[in-house]
């Protein structure tokens, strides 16, 4: 039976699909054979099967219908693939060629993986039920829950296609390469030769002209003005009157910012106390045609506005298609009793998640520009006039926003205080800060050179470790969901586990998880899109943390603890998408 596993199907003449998987070039097919369009090997089969089954476990965020069976399929083929490549290399060790699989070895891969499937069908059912309740999601579509089979079988097919696909045009390489080089010379180089266009198309054509369709899609959008939102009268907006930026130049998410946040009796209504007419400046990707150009003419506006005259300032690199989440600016501005001016600008009209994937350059670029230009104002002031200096950022913002830095001393030195929220796995001074943190700390909360700066909190308003530290001077405080794919996706989850997945699970993490290769990365990569789409205080989706935040980052005074649970209650009732 054990021999049975490696052999192949008799219709579906793999040893050369085996052999490709390999890079080692194999005869074409024998004249007038017809070749099946959908024919499969039995070790394949056994692994599409095995992973499928281990695509239902759990991984950060639920899973609808439709995403679960679009896991399924890439992890099945991604399984077959690597069957494949077994039985090849168990036959190359073995020095034997492929058997023809007895017809009682397909009935039992049949049985076995119809009791499988069932099971793993049946236990990722209970799995997202769990996860839902977690978050207390209610939304459950059976329809398409029932249809993930399917979605899941067309993706299957589509992969297996495609890769089937690269692998003719593999043989017909090595076959014209065959002409003038020997069998092993041309397998192998038509394997490289291959590799490298497939590479190079998807990267290079697929790619970029996916992200081009898509900018040119959502540059259209940001034309439009949402609902209810209406141009400033007043010149302490930009996009008011006697605003160096124009109305219609700042874009969608930019018009919402300008026209938009807590007015001074809303302030003074919250803290109890006379307060001030916020400040808010912006530059949208209309606004002028370079970075640089549009952090000057933000900063510019910014000044006329009169922003450095207020006791602190907000510098706010922005999400890809420009967002500026109202739930972290709005505490700054209720905490400082007004007394606050905001600076930001756009960068992409691409979303966020999509942004995060493709467009991390341009994030880069903006919150280097804007920091340098706003700081470059703010150095330049009498040090007895200068407003305190804060930045923050959420998602690619805080990538964005951390490159203006070196490092923790660079930030202490040059900043009042910062608040970052839901970073991605890959900024830098995150993973530095994570990577190095002290002995016995948890990834998912790490301490950093004894908190000393620099802070992590899954929930700030419970408690921001290491408790009885002293946090004096400058303080930098991250906030990360332990559900947030946004924080823990990586490449890396590929191949490699993390320290996250093997430590205590977050509150709202189902303590079941753990990683697998190839299927968490999968898993984690597929909730992406949706990491806002939970409520509040959930996956990437941050709203009055930002208060708890701002509260310990800046330790207003005249605000006390008490005070703090009618401004949560402003900011959750604030419209956040």
């Amino acid at each position: 039976m054990a021999s049975d596993l490696v052999d192949d199907h008799p219709l579906t003449g793999s040893a050369d699909e085996t052999a490709a998987a390999a890079g080692v070039a194999e005869a074409p097919p024998a004249p007038g054979r017809i070749r099946r369009l959908l024919h499969f090997t039995l070790p394949g089969s056994y692994g599409a099967v095995l992973f499928a089954a281990l695509s239902f476990t759990p991984s950060l965020l639920p899973r609808g219908g439709f995403i679960q069976g679009l896991v399924c399929g890439i992890t099945a083929a991604i399984g077959y693939g690597l069957g494949v490549l077994a039985a090849w290399l168990w036959r190359a060790f073995a020095d034997r060629e492929p058997r023809r699989p007895k017809p009682s070895s397909w009935r039992t891969f049949f049985i076995a993986s119809g009791l499988l499937l069932v099971v793993a069908f049946a236990l990722g059912q209970y799995w997202q039920h769990e996860i839902r309740s977690l978050m207390g999601v209610t939304e459950y579509n059976i329809a398409l829950v029932v249809a993930s089979p399917l979605v899941a079988l067309f993706f299957f097919a589509l992969f297996l296609l495609i890769g089937r696909g690269i692998r003719r045009v593999y043989h017909w390489v090595a076959d014209l390469l065959g002409r003038w080089f020997g069998r092993r010379a041309a397998g192998a180089t038509g394997w490289v030769l291959v590799t490298a266009t497939v590479y190079l198309l998807v990267s290079g054509v697929l790619i970029d002209g996916l992200v081009s369709a898509m900018d040119e899609t959502f540059s259209v959008g940001n034309t439009i003005t949402q609902e209810g939102v209406v141009q400033p009268t007043t010149g302490l907006r930009s996009g008011g009157p006697g605003s160096m930026v124009s109305w219609d130049s700042l874009g969608r998410e930019g018009r919402t910012f300008a026209a938009t946040g807590p007015t001074a009796s809303d302030i003074a209504s919250v803290v109890h106390q006379p307060a001030k007419e916020p400040i808010r400046s912006y530059a949208g990707l209309d606004s002028a045609e370079e970075t640089e150009q549009r952090a000057a003419l933000a900063v510019d506006d910014l000044q006329r506005a009169g922003g450095f005259e207020r006791a602190n300032l907000l510098v706010v690199t922005t999400t890809g298609s420009g967002w500026v989440d109202p739930a972290l600016v709005a505490p700054f501005e209720y905490l400082t009793g007004g007394d606050a001016a905001t600076v930001a600008i756009q960068y992409s009209y691409l979303p966020s998640w999509l942004s995060f994937l493709v467009d991390q350059s341009k994030a880069r670029e903006a919150g280097r520009a804007l920091f340098d230009t706003v700081y470059d104002r703010w150095s330049k002031l009498p040090s007895d006039q200068r407003p305190k200096l804060y930045v923050s950022g959420e998602s690619l913002g805080t990538f964005g926003g951390e490159t203006a830095f070196s490092g923790e001393y660079d930030v202490r030195n040059r900043t009042a205080g910062t608040v970052w929220a839901g970073p991605p796995n890959f900024n830098t001074l995150f993973r530095e800060f994570s990577d190095h943190r002290d002995a016995g700390s948890p990834e998912i909360q790490p301490v950093y050179k004894n908190g000393r700066t620099v802070r992590f909190a899954t929930d700030p308003a419970s408690a921001i470790p290491p408790e009885g530290q002293p946090w004096d001077g400058t303080r930098v405080l991250y906030l990360m969901h332990p559900s947030d794919p946004i924080v823990w996706w990586s490449p890396q989850l590929v191949f490699t586990e993390p320290d996250w997945i093997g430590e205590t699970a977050g509150k709202d993490v189902l303590q079941g998880m753990f990683w697998m290769p190839f299927v968490t990365f999968w898993q984690v990569t597929a909730d992406l899109p949706f990491s806002t789409g939970v409520p509040a205080g959930h996956g990437h989706k941050y709203t009055t943390e930002y208060v708890d935040g701002w509260y310990a980052v800046m330790q207003p005074s005249g605000v006390t603890p008490a005070d703090l649970p009618a401004l949560r209650s402003a900011v959750a009732g604030l419209d956040v998408p």
